[in-house]
C-alpha cells in the first residue's frame, strides 16, 4: 500500500468515525430503554480466580467488550460505564485486574494520589501486570469468556478500551488477540509511550484493531513526543488510529469518582462525554 493509499484510507476511516460520533451525539438508546443484566461471575485464570461483572441486554446478542479498569480498579464507577455500554447495544465485561493480590474493590474508603500509603499499595497491585506475558494470558481468558456466553455476537470483532493503565493494557489486548479484536480505545492511558522493549506503542504492528487515543493535556505537557511517537507507530504499522489531546483535562479525566487534588477536580463531565461519544463512534464502525 503506498503512503498516498494508506492517507486515503485513513482519511474515509476518519470521516467514518465523525459521522458516527454525529450520530452519537444526537441518538442512541438510553439506559433506561435497554433492561441491563449484571451478573457477578468468577472466572478461571492461570494466576487464579478473578472476579468480574458481566452485564449484558435482557434479551438478544450484542458486540463484546473488554473494558479495563483505572488503576483503581473495578468499583461503582466502572459497573456504570458497562451499563452505559449496555444501553449502547455492547455485552460488557469488566474485570478486577488486581485479582492476584485482591478481590474488588480492593481500596476501601477515599484514596488520594498525594498519599504515600497509598501509592505504594497501589504499586503493589500493579506489579504483577508487568510480569512477563501475564497481561497476554488475562487478556486470552477475559476474551474467551466473553466468547463462552450466549449474550455476545461472535460473529462480529470485539472492542477494548481502558482508562489510566487500563489504557495501555487496551492496546496489549488488541495486540495479543489481533484476530478477534477490533476497536482498542485508551483514555488518559499511561505508560504508552516508554524507552522500554514491550513498550505498548511497539505493538502497532501486531495490531489490527481501529484505535482511539485520547491524551490529557496534563500528560501531554509531561511527555509531548507521545502523541508523535504514537502517530508514527500507527501509521508505519498502516493501523487506522486517531490521537487526540483534550485540553484542559487532567489525567483521569474520565472517571466521575476520581478524587479531587490539590483543590481541583480531576473528573471534566463535559469532556468525558465528549470522549465517551468519540468511544461509541468508534465501535459503532469497527464493530459494525
Amino acid at each position: 500500500m503506498t503512503d498516498d493509499t494508506h492517507n486515503n484510507v485513513l482519511a474515509s476511516d476518519a470521516e467514518r468515525v465523525r459521522a458516527a460520533s454525529d450520530a452519537a451525539i444526537s441518538g442512541g438508546a438510553s439506559p433506561e430503554a435497554r433492561p441491563v443484566i449484571a451478573s457477578e461471575v468468577a472466572i478461571p485464570m492461570p494466576a487464579g480466580t478473578c472476579d468480574a461483572v458481566f452485564l449484558h441486554p435482557e434479551t438478544g446478542t450484542y458486540p463484546g467488550v473488554l473494558l479495563w479498569p483505572d488503576g483503581l480498579g473495578l468499583r461503582a464507577s466502572l459497573r456504570e460505564m458497562g451499563r452505559r455500554l449496555v444501553a449502547a447495544g455492547y455485552a460488557v465485561l469488566v474485570p478486577n485486574p488486581f485479582y492476584r493480590a485482591a478481590r474488588a474493590p480492593v481500596f476501601q474508603g477515599p484514596f488520594s494520589f498525594q498519599n504515600p500509603t497509598d501509592r505504594e499499595r497501589l504499586r503493589a497491585l500493579v506489579a504483577p501486570l508487568h510480569e512477563a506475558g501475564a497481561v497476554d494470558q488475562d487478556a486470552r481468558a477475559y476474551l474467551a469468556f466473553l466468547d463462552a456466553q450466549p449474550q455476545v455476537d461472535r460473529s462480529r470483532p470485539v472492542g477494548t478500551q481502558g482508562y489510566c493503565m487500563g489504557g495501555a493494557l487496551a492496546l496489549r489486548t488488541a495486540a495479543a488477540q489481533p484476530q478477534r479484536v477490533g476497536a482498542a480505545a485508551s483514555f488518559h492511558g499511561g505508560g504508552l509511550v516508554t524507552d522500554q522493549p514491550d513498550s505498548p506503542h511497539l505493538l502497532a504492528p501486531s495490531i489490527t484493531a481501529r484505535a482511539y487515543v485520547a491524551i490529557a493535556a496534563n500528560d501531554d505537557a509531561r511527555q509531548p513526543e507521545a502523541k508523535d511517537a504514537l502517530h508514527a507507530a500507527f501509521a508505519s504499522a498502516q493501523v487506522p488510529a486517531e490521537i487526540e489531546v483534550y485540553p484542559g483535562t487532567l489525567h483521569g479525566w474520565c472517571i466521575p469518582d476520581m478524587p479531587v487534588e490539590g483543590g481541583v477536580p480531576i473528573y471534566n463531565e463535559a469532556a468525558a462525554e465528549r470522549a465517551w461519544r468519540k468511544l461509541l463512534a468508534l465501535y459503532q464502525v469497527a464493530l459494525a
